[in-house]
């Protein structure tokens, strides 16, 4: 059987206040009603995402990036590399 992934592209929306309160609701829907054999990915803003990543915890919800650099590191602004979502444990991105 094919494994079955969810993800969703958070786009330029929401406040970090807003996200963090849409992103516990949903923690709290997913740990009542399951998720069952699925993957759910929310891709949310950079910014996003270590305030997101404290919310959601051991929930069975990941979260990846939008976007990664094609550059391991240098003069790159707004960038941000592989190297730095890993070290956010941060285990998916859009490429």
């Amino acid at each position: 059987m094919r494994k079955k992934i969810a993800a969703g592209n958070w786009k330029m929306n929401n406040t970090p206040e807003a996200s963090v309160a849409l992103v516990a609701d949903l923690k709290n829907l997913a740990e009542k009603e399951g998720i069952g054999n699925a993957t759910v990915i929310l891709c949310t803003p950079f910014p996003y995402l270590l305030p997101l990543k404290n919310v959601l915890g051991n929930s069975p919800i990941q979260l990846g990036a939008q976007d990664c650099s094609a550059h391991d590191w240098g003069a790159y602004t707004g960038e941000v590399s592989a190297a730095m979502l890993k070290s956010m444990d941060i285990p998916y991105v859009i490429i």
